[in-house]
């Protein structure tokens, strides 16, 4: 009964979010959608246990779930076609009627400020051991290109916090990992108008979702394969914390400085994961964007 309600209710949005992005109140242009949907209905992928991770930046309160529009409606009835993606509690998780709908909408609700170890992530690194599709905004918080910072005159999107490391230090199997890159939504809904303004978005913007190619497994499992990274001790609790079964690095032989050492060096690994990632994203909106990441998408392959 659960799976029929959520899946009518990631329906009935999905349909919702196609019919806008077709009504003629906005326009949108789709890069390379086809590396998506080969990704999700690769059976093989599935059945040995390999999730899917997109990641992208996040420029409004719309992009989810209106970027999905952009799925074929067959996507929209089946789990595994569908994304899990990550909310946080005090945005979208503060009701009872909100919460309902969105734990239907296969949206895992996330706490600020709990790190990296929290049960959401757990749940992540769970979805995507199952085969499932998680999509992230590893910004962490709606970002616009107003306030990007430029380091040495370059345009950067802000830092991407760490929990996408977390989760491809301890998936089973490395996910396959999709970059995306979305334009325009910022003019769709602008930060910073009064109420009620801020919760309508504006008519006639272009809007621009461009996949990347896969990200090349070996330049992530380079970073992985570190001595002190072994897989089959996972950091799904703090250090100092009992293990959920056997997936904590809680360990007694692992004591005084060599503890301490571990500790750093496991941060320093999901640091440089997660730096990796960033740049994949950046390098691709570089390319749709231009330089300082604020331009409309430019090389249209598909319009609706």
């Amino acid at each position: 009964m659960s799976q029929l309600l959520s899946t009518a209710v990631i329906t009935a949005t999905g349909l919702t979010c196609k019919a806008f992005l077709n009504s003629g109140l906005c326009s949108i242009t789709i890069s390379n959608l086809s590396v998506l949907l080969d990704a999700l209905q690769c059976e093989t992928r599935r059945h040995r246990g390999q999730g899917v991770v997109t990641v992208s930046n996040h420029l409004s309160t719309l992009d989810d779930p209106v970027v999905w529009g952009a799925l074929p409606a067959r996507f929209y009835l089946s789990p595994h076609t569908n994304r899990w993606v990550l909310g946080a509690s005090d945005i979208i998780f503060t009701n009872l009627v909100f919460s309902a709908f969105f734990h239907q909408g296969q949206v895992i609700e996330t706490f600020r400020g709990k790190g990296v170890f929290q049960p959401a992530l757990d749940t992540a690194i769970d979805k995507l051991n199952n085969g499932h599709w998680v999509h992230l905004f590893s910004e962490g918080a709606v970002r616009q290109p107003a306030s990007y910072p430029q380091i040495n005159g370059v345009t950067h999107l802000p830092r991407f916090k760490w929990g996408i490391g977390r989760i491809l230090m301890d998936t089973d199997i490395l996910p396959v990992i999709i970059p995306m890159w979305l334009t325009g939504f910022d003019k769709l809904m602008p930060e910073g108008r009064r109420f009620p303004y801020k919760f309508f978005p504006k008519l006639g913007v272009r809007l621009g979702v461009a996949f990347g190619n896969p990200i090349p497994p070996e330049k992530i499992t380079a970073l992985l394969n570190d001595p002190w990274h072994d897989r089959s001790i996972r950091t799904s609790k703090p250090y100092n914390s009992p293990a959920r079964g056997d997936r904590g690095l809680h360990n007694p032989a692992l004591v005084g400085e060599e503890f301490s050492m571990r500790e750093k060096k496991m941060d320093s690994i999901r640091s440089e994961v997660t730096v990796a990632i960033q740049r994949a994203v950046e390098d691709l909106g570089r390319r749709m964007s231009g330089d300082k990441l604020d331009g409309p998408l430019t090389l249209p392959h598909v319009n609706r």
